[in-house]
Order: structure tokens, then C-alpha cells, then sequence
């Protein structure tokens, strides 16, 4: 019997005596302030377009497209300071040289780089008031792009748009910003209309 308090002794005077072990605590995100939800007209002479925006996103021309200049004077960002975010806009005439097929494949082709890495990728065909058709894109998941699309009239005029964040991919920590900014986009193409 007392062997059998000794041995106990022992174990608890070696458990009581062993150092805490600290567990860090996951880190958290900082509170995101959304900004108040207005919005402007974009009708700029360089683009045959216009369409409601965002208040809060800033246009930020397109000067050099991989150290050439751009394809189009109407290649353009729409960038929101508030979430470091940038919907890439690019716009191309519809040629023999660069047909609607061709642009249509290219965005597909684009869109399903992102396949990679999505969970899911829905496909929303657009056709808004104004005559303006397309596809939107909404990708699931840890994509770098969680949201493109691109609107057409299918002979004269083609735009396509992609929504990136610069941060690190975290789709549960982005996905109230992003519903956030999906919904004024999802009003920008409501809104869009050809010149």
C-alpha cells in the first residue's frame, strides 16, 4: 500500500512540476468597415459603354498590358481601396480578325484555368433591358478569381471582367466581401448598356 502511494505521489509531483504548454490562439481578421453603397454613372469617350458603378471604386487606366500598351484605350480597372480589390476590365471590338467565337472561347478558356483550384463554377447567363447578353461566372471555392463575366451584342462589342483580391485565398474569410461587391456588380451588368 504504500508503494502504491508513493508510485501516486510521484506522478502527481511530475505532473504539477512539468511547464505549461502554451497553445497559440488562432489569428483573427480585423472588423471590415463596408463602405456606403451609392452609386455613379461610368460614360467615359474612350469606351462605347456605360454602366452604373460603385461610388466607393476608383477607374484606374490600363497603361502597359505585359511592358506593351493595351489592345483597347478601354481597358480599365474598377479598384476598391476598402478591400484592396480590382475587377479587371477589358474591352475588344469584335473583328474578322478577332470574331465573337474567338472571345467567347478565350473567356471560357480563362475561366477554366480557375478549375484548378474551384470547389464549383457556376455558369449565370446574363440578358439585361438594354439587349446586353453574356455569361457570368461565379467560382467556388479557393480560385484566385472568385467572379467574372463577360457582356456582349454578339457582332460589334465585347467586354470581360474579372474580380481579383489581393490577398491570400481564403474563401470563408472573404465570402461576406465578396457577396458585398458581387451584389454591385450584379448591378453594374443590370445597368449595362452599349453605345
Amino acid at each position: 500500500m504504500r508503494i502504491l502511494y508513493f508510485v501516486l505521489a510521484i506522478c502527481l509531483f511530475t505532473a504539477c512540476g512539468s511547464e505549461l504548454s502554451y497553445t497559440p490562439k488562432p489569428r483573427a481578421f480585423p472588423k471590415v468597415e463596408y463602405p456606403t453603397r451609392d452609386y455613379q454613372s461610368f460614360d467615359q469617350e474612350s469606351c462605347p459603354f456605360s454602366f452604373t458603378s460603385p461610388t466607393y471604386a476608383k477607374v484606374i487606366r490600363d497603361t502597359s498590358f505585359f511592358e506593351d500598351l493595351p489592345q483597347h484605350s478601354c481597358w480599365f480597372d474598377l479598384y476598391i481601396p476598402e478591400f484592396d480589390s480590382r475587377l479587371h476590365c477589358t474591352y475588344s471590338p469584335i473583328t474578322p480578325q478577332q470574331t465573337f467565337q474567338d472571345l467567347k472561347d478565350e473567356s471560357f478558356r480563362l475561366v477554366d484555368w480557375h478549375n484548378k483550384r474551384a470547389n464549383y463554377i457556376e455558369e449565370i447567363n446574363i440578358r439585361n433591358a438594354n439587349g446586353v447578353s453574356g455569361f457570368a461566372f461565379d467560382i467556388r471555392g479557393p480560385a484566385a478569381s472568385p467572379f467574372q463575366f463577360y457582356l456582349t451584342d454578339s457582332t460589334d462589342h465585347f467586354l470581360r471582367a474579372a474580380l481579383y483580391f489581393n490577398t491570400q485565398v481564403q474563401p470563408d474569410s472573404l465570402a461576406p466581401i465578396y457577396d458585398f461587391v458581387k451584389e454591385d456588380l450584379l448591378t453594374m451588368i443590370e445597368t449595362f448598356q452599349w453605345k
